[in-house]
């Protein structure tokens, strides 16, 4: 396929004050580039957006039947959670059931995503911990591992650690690439992150998605568990919560850090991963929103619900709206 180009545009007024690069990758199960536009075959830092690969030996491993956990549980081991107190207190359930606390995450605390939560924890006085952290589910559900395997707790989040060869090994299994060629480094909560091809985290998400489609398989579950409980995947006023409500479970995405969001579509059995070249996240949403729709994923009135992702505005401190952001996205496809 020859480049084609994908952009969001920051508009001040009427002048194009700045502009995001965009790369995308569109997939099938069988690892087929469907669409694409910039560099589809560059090497990108998967971050968050393969919360639901991480998540996976949960179901397959049996560790949410042995401390009984459901589709909440599973939801927010696939999220990056805003911190809301739904998401602390299922996170905090998620570790007492395992006879832990929060003193056992290996992820740092930071303040609420969800500006009310933050508020809400200052004014009573009360300062963040490593639950209100976004990846509190995700780690959570890394120790679930390594309690039900009879794995040290310490050190849980090492690159060496059985748990994090896991992680590794799914990643190879549902993207794959060999382990030689997946890159690691640390991910900002701590634990190993993968880069892969831009081309293989699509065919992560088709596969994820395709495999989804057999009731009662662990993607099924964890695709459900995703869908049937958006706001624990994101949170409030969070596009991938927003998209998978609004698409009742036809659509299933994730966020990831420096600008890459994905998407899966169990019943085209299609995967979607694109990059902001800058890392700008503010570019990531409409982007994706784009792609879904170039591809005929969203109807006009999926559309309408999005709106505020789609072209959100641009806000000077007073709150009036000076500008906003549009896409220019020519994907390049393919029919053979």
């Amino acid at each position: 396929m020859s480049e084609r180009v994908a952009y969001v545009e920051v508009l001040r007024g009427a002048v194009v004050e700045s502009r995001h690069r965009v790369s995308i990758a569109v997939a099938g199960p069988d690892g087929r580039l469907r669409a694409s536009a910039g560099s589809p075959g560059r090497m990108v830092f998967a971050r968050s957006a393969v919360k639901p690969v991480q998540a996976m030996p949960l179901l397959e491993d049996g560790v949410v039947q042995r401390f009984g956990w459901g589709a909440p549980e599973l939801a927010l081991a696939c999220g990056s959670h805003s911190g809301e107190a739904r998401h602390v207190e299922i996170a905090r359930s998620m570790l007492a059931s395992l006879g832990l606390t929060a003193d056992a995450l290996a992820c740092g605390a930071h303040a609420p995503f969800n500006n009310a939560a933050a508020r809400e924890l200052s004014e009573r006085g009360e300062t963040p911990t490593r639950l209100h952290n976004n990846c509190s589910g995700k780690h959570a559900g890394m120790l679930a591992l390594a309690v039900a395997h009879g794995w040290p707790l310490r050190g849980y989040h090492e690159a060496d650690h059985p748990v994090q060869r896991r992680m590794l090994d799914e990643m190879v299994r549902w993207s794959g690439i060999p382990e030689e060629r997946i890159d690691v480094a640390v991910d900002g909560c701590g634990v190993v992150t993968f880069a892969v091809p831009l081309s293989a985290l699509a065919l992560t998400f088709a596969r994820l998605a395709a495999a989804g489609r057999t009731s009662g398989t662990p993607a099924a579950r964890l695709i459900e568990a995703m869908t049937d409980f958006p706001e624990l995947v994101g949170g409030a006023h969070r596009l991938c919560t927003e998209l998978m409500r609004t698409t009742r479970g036809r659509i299933f995405a994730k966020v990831g850090a420096e600008g890459v969001y994905c998407a899966g579509v169990s019943g085209a059995e299609m995967g979607i991963a694109l990059k902001v070249e800058d890392g700008a996240k503010r570019a990531a949403e409409p982007a994706l929103l784009a792609v879904l729709r170039l591809l005929g994923l969203l109807t006009d009135e999926d559309m309408e619900k999005l709106e505020n992702y789609a072209t959100p505005n641009v806000l000077n401190t007073r709150g009036d709206v000076v500008g906003l952001l549009r896409t220019s996205i020519d994907l390049e496809t393919s029919h053979g």
